[in-house]
């Protein structure tokens, strides 16, 4: 049971101390709390964190799988700075018109949070290569298990590390923008940057370092940390 409670606390921590620099995520959700609802916001981060969950399990499946199916993560990586750039576009031309409350054409539509969140987080398959660096180092010093219980608890502390950190964002962010007075023009300007520094990064990430590189430098990592199990620990 204490061998069960440091894996949980290990996925949270990793997965909190992730979610708290600036991201279109977590800038997402708490643009969600101020335009919209706290609720909303919540069924956001719930999608957010089960496909977040999904990406965990394909990295502790193995990288075989991952790489057999790299063009995909690749042709997502493309669609991911496509999509920031339409959504820092919008955030901006939104913050120029007149009306206070208008929202950018992420938000202004009647589309279910959960899936937006879903969605949004499906097509950043940046977290396959993040995950599978950590579970690797976790296998390395003989925490994480392959076992089914153990990848189960993981997985649960990482999805509440996940929900924690848009929580600070969602209720943190909210209470700032509050006190701040901050105007709904200033929030889409700032919510536009974030959307047109996101892109940047990402497309400079794909040029210069393309998905497979990455997972093949993780891999190389891995054999260092432990060159006898970690590795194969993540065989199908």
């Amino acid at each position: 049971m204490f061998s069960g409670a440091k894996i949980f606390l290990a996925g949270m921590i990793i997965s909190f101390l992730g979610s708290l620099p600036l991201g279109t995520l977590n800038i997402t959700a708490m643009q969600i709390a101020v335009q919209e609802t706290v609720r909303k916001a919540l069924v956001f981060a719930l999608g957010v964190a089960l496909v977040e969950l999904i990406y965990v399990r394909i990295s502790l499946k193995g990288i075989d799988f991952i790489l057999a199916n790299q063009h995909i993560f690749h042709a997502l990586e493309w669609a991911t700075v496509v999509l920031f750039l339409v959504l820092a576009t919008s955030s901006f031309y939104t913050a120029a018109k007149p009306a206070a409350k208008q929202k950018n054409i992420l938000l202004n539509n009647s589309l279910n949070r959960f899936w937006l969140g879903l969605s949004m987080s499906a097509i950043n398959p940046v977290q396959i290569p993040f995950w599978f660096l950590w579970s690797s180092y976790l296998f390395s010093i003989q925490l994480l298990q392959s076992t089914s219980f153990a990848f189960n608890v993981y997985t649960l502390g990482i999805a509440t590390g996940t929900i924690l950190g848009l929580l600070l964002f969602i209720y943190g962010g909210k209470w700032l923008v509050n006190r701040l007075h901050t105007g709904q023009k200033l929030l889409n300007i700032f919510v536009g940057i974030v959307f047109l520094v996101s892109a940047v990064i990402q497309l400079v990430r794909v040029i210069s370092k393309p998905m497979e590189k990455r997972l093949k430098t993780t891999v190389i990592r891995t054999v260092h940390l432990h060159p006898h199990s970690a590795y194969s620990a993540f065989r199908p």
